[in-house]
């Protein structure tokens, strides 16, 4: 069960990131998955979260359990 949410995660970032670049550098493809990596969790809606970013969701669920 645990893999498949890095199944996803991966399947999303091979094909909306990797994919789509021809990096020159290590630094260029880390500075770049990173900028991704901030899209994935702040701006990209998923539907498997009803339309809500991971972010929404992970604090959510972490305001839930403070209260």
């Amino acid at each position: 069960v645990d893999n498949v949410f890095v199944e996803r995660l991966w399947r999303s970032v091979k094909y909306e990131e990797v994919y789509l670049k021809a990096y020159d550098s290590i630094v260029e493809a880390r500075t770049s998955l990173d900028i991704y990596f901030t899209f994935y969790n702040t701006e990209r809606r998923h539907q498997r979260l009803d339309r809500r970013t991971s972010d929404n969701v992970y604090y959510e669920a972490t305001a839930r359990k403070v209260i």
